[in-house]
């Protein structure tokens, strides 16, 4: 598995918990619950790709303002996030808001899977990749543990 494939797991499981969160907003499922998973799925992913895919890429000219601008946009959803946070679920706010977080995941994905994945595959040698892999591996376990423990 290299870096790419390790982080289309993750990007996977956000579009499922993502669907999951809107059906629950519309009342077919736990929406606290839909929230909470996510919300850990997001953090850990996010920490565990920063530090292990965009911060190695910050060495390369080629990748430099692609990593600044994704990381940039995991603020953007950690703000949303906090925001959510601090409204009542299921407030017409709250939907509005819910939605607008799984459209800026939604698009903050195929932004990296279409464009800074191929862009990242050029400047990372193929050890690279497989060394990146296990290490984001190893933090996103180790930190999806930490953020369930929280919950």
């Amino acid at each position: 598995m290299n870096i790419f494939d390790a982080l289309r797991v993750s990007h996977d499981q956000q579009r499922k918990l993502s669907r999951r969160l809107i059906a629950a907003d519309e009342g077919r499922g736990d929406l606290h619950q839909a929230f909470l998973d996510l919300k850990a799925e997001l953090a850990a992913h996010e920490t565990a790709e920063e530090r292990f895919f965009y911060i190695p890429l910050w060495e390369h000219d080629e990748t430099v303002d692609p990593s600044r601008h994704a990381i940039a946009e995991h603020h953007e959803m950690d703000e949303m996030v906090e925001e959510l946070e601090g409204l009542d679920e299921g407030s017409d706010a709250w939907s509005d808001l819910a939605h607008k977080l799984v459209h800026k995941i939604e698009h903050h994905l195929a932004e990296e899977e279409d464009k800074f994945f191929q862009a990242a595959g050029r400047v990372l040698s193929a050890e690279q990749k497989i060394g990146l892999a296990l290490q984001y591996r190893e933090e996103f376990d180790r930190l999806i543990q930490k953020e369930s423990e929280a919950s």
